[in-house]
């Protein structure tokens, strides 16, 4: 079945039971004493990591402490945890191959049991979600640019896809990185109406509706926010209030506001800026981004510089300006994570194998290292939930 729109295929299957849930990046349930479990995703394939790591994390002290391997699977290149902090769920990232791994969460161990596992029905997810009911995961595929969408039963286990999507658009300059569309984020607006996904290969951030009783995405009108040629847009963030969307780019080193329209699910870009500090020339990789929980700052990982670029964000339009950055004290930073407090970020350093700490001064959105880096192998993707 195609739709007009560039070719839009989508792929509608009978979804399982679901599962009702308020949706955040951490759990639900309250932390006793700012007590957490944070859970490391890692590449297995040519390192020695074994899979999925836990720590606790301490919210008053910024301690990070390990506690082992949470579950052994191949490369968990993204893992994220169900708002009610039950369940856990993985992207095996191994081209043809890839799956999408479902765990229970273990709050008090740290463990992770396995439930289910269903193909990514792509090649190397890289990015996972969930819808704000917490009824529906949500896949990424980077290297078949295409976002599939899972029910998530009563029981955490993963139903048949309800949806599996794929634009054809018209694709970027850089002949290497821009052959294909290659799907590398998807979230689910604030009111839970659309699902926008940033596409490195086509220099766009597409928009779907989406059904939140079906699972079911379908071209929005209009579809898209077109980049600038050879921008790659990798990952996405929305500010609090959900009327603007911040989109980091990982081929140009930059970083750009879009104003949203609620009601239509339209971007407006407002601005760009470099993540980059002047003068630097070597290569660079943008790989993260995160708005502050006040939202005074926006917060980007440059791999290759191997920084953190910090951005305060203008109160009335949501420009971005640089304000300064710091080094992660390793190589290669592929993801970071500001923990629940706002108090504390995580630096995942991937080619030196370690976690860096830094203290967030909230009134300056500085970070200072607090001295703290944790080793493990090959760390990817970090995320937390409340411990028992």
């Amino acid at each position: 079945m195609k739709i007009t729109r560039r070719c839009i295929a989508f792929v509608i299957l009978l979804a399982g039971p679901l599962l009702l849930f308020s949706s955040t990046q951490t759990s639900g349930k309250a932390a006793a004493k700012g007590q957490y479990l944070a859970y490391v995703g890692t590449y297995t394939t040519k390192t020695s990591s074994k899979g999925i790591y836990a720590f606790r994390f301490d919210a008053a002290t910024g301690q990070l402490s390990s506690i082992g391997i949470a579950a052994e699977t191949p490369d968990p290149s993204w893992i994220v945890v169900h708002p009610n902090g039950k369940y856990a769920y993985a992207a095996n990232e191994a081209g043809k191959a890839s799956t999408v791994s479902a765990f229970a969460v273990d709050a008090k161990s740290g463990k992770l049991a396995p439930l289910n596992q269903m193909p990514a029905l792509g090649e190397d997810p890289c990015y996972l979600s969930f819808d704000k009911a917490g009824k529906f995961l949500f896949v990424a595929n980077y290297t078949s640019g295409n976002v599939v969408v899972f029910p998530i039963g009563t029981d955490g286990k993963l139903g048949a896809s309800t949806s599996n999507v794929r634009d054809d658009g018209k694709l970027g300059p850089n002949k290497e990185r821009q052959e294909a569309p290659h799907a590398h984020w998807i979230e689910t607006s604030p009111d839970n109406r659309f699902a926008l996904v940033a596409d490195l290969g086509l220099d766009e951030v597409l928009v779907y509706k989406f059904d939140a009783a079906t699972g079911i995405l379908t071209p929005n009108e209009p579809a898209f926010a077109k980049l600038k040629a050879g921008s790659g847009p990798r990952h996405a963030a929305f500010y609090p209030n959900g009327k603007f969307v911040f989109a980091v780019n990982e081929l140009s080193s930059t970083a750009t506001s879009f104003a949203y329209d609620v009601k239509k699910g339209a971007l407006k870009e407002i601005g760009t800026a470099s993540t980059l500090p002047p003068g630097f020339s070597g290569r660079n990789d943008v790989a993260e981004t995160t708005v502050h929980p006040n939202g005074k700052f926006l917060y980007v990982s440059n791999r290759g510089n191997d920084s953190i670029a910090i951005f305060s964000i203008d109160l009335g339009n949501r420009t971005l300006a640089p304000v300064g950055g710091i080094a992660t004290g390793g190589k290669e930073p592929r993801h970071f994570a500001i923990d629940p407090s706002g108090k504390y970020l995580l630096a995942e350093n991937q080619f030196s194998n370690n976690i860096a700490v830094f203290k967030i001064d909230a009134a300056t959105g500085g970070l200072t290292p607090t001295g703290q880096v944790v080793e493990v192998p090959s760390p990817v993707d970090l995320t937390f939930v409340a411990a028992e």
